[in-house]
């Protein structure tokens, strides 16, 4: 039986998860006994859980309820702007401290991502492993903790860039040039490749915003 400490990092993980994969939006209403519920866990737990999420800003109150977070305008720019640049870090670092065996795994993962093109939604499960991934092969705990800080940030954007008519392809195409750069040993290369990568993801957003803004119209 797991003691309240083991249950409250449980509920925590569940509840990001749910707000991660969209099953919970940004407007959403967060319930302790819906989430109790669904979740199998007890309300103490969910209600701390809650807490913790709100104090990183990923829920916001509405009057007496709180609701999933989300991002404007301005808000979105930052998050890109300072993901870009603790990416193209991680990259740089992972180019240079990276194992054989990492690198292996980032090149399956290209290889077994290749068949989620055209699926939006696994694909940007699978993107998210990737990026990851090389966080880790970076080697630095202190950049990896602030690059899931910027990650737990991304979930509160509603929709994932990936659903752009021909953005899966391009996407696999870039993570190519950053694994290829991190093999070669290259941060100077991987650094570019995976700031061009997110740039692109960035232009990619602003124009579904726009044509969303646009259908609104």
């Amino acid at each position: 039986m797991q003691d309240g400490k083991g249950y409250h990092k449980d509920a925590y993980a569940l509840i990001l998860e749910a707000i991660d994969s969209h099953l919970y939006v940004p407007g959403d209403r967060l319930v302790e006994s819906e989430l109790a519920d669904r979740f199998g866990v007890s309300r103490t737990p969910i209600r701390e859980a809650l807490q913790r999420l709100e104090t990183q800003n990923l829920l916001t109150r509405d009057g007496r309820s709180l609701i999933v977070a989300s991002l404007d305008h301005t808000q979105v720019s930052e998050l890109y702007v300072v993901r870009g640049e603790l990416e193209g870090l991680a990259a740089r670092l992972a180019a240079s401290h990276a194992t054989p065996e990492e690198v292996r795994v980032l090149r399956d993962m290209l290889e077994d991502d290749q068949a989620l093109v055209g699926n939006p939604d696994a694909l940007s499960r699978a993107n998210r492993r990737f990026h990851k991934q090389i966080h880790l092969a970076s080697h630095n705990r202190f950049l990896v903790q602030q690059l899931d800080l910027v990650h737990r940030s991304m979930a509160l954007l509603a929709t994932t860039s990936l659903a752009a008519e021909g953005r899966s392809a391009d996407t696999l195409a870039e993570h190519a040039a950053i694994v290829a750069a991190i093999e070669n040993g290259d941060g100077d290369a991987a650094d570019r490749a995976l700031r061009d990568h997110i740039s692109k993801a960035y232009v990619t957003r602003l124009k579904l915003e726009a044509s969303a803004v646009e259908a609104a119209n």
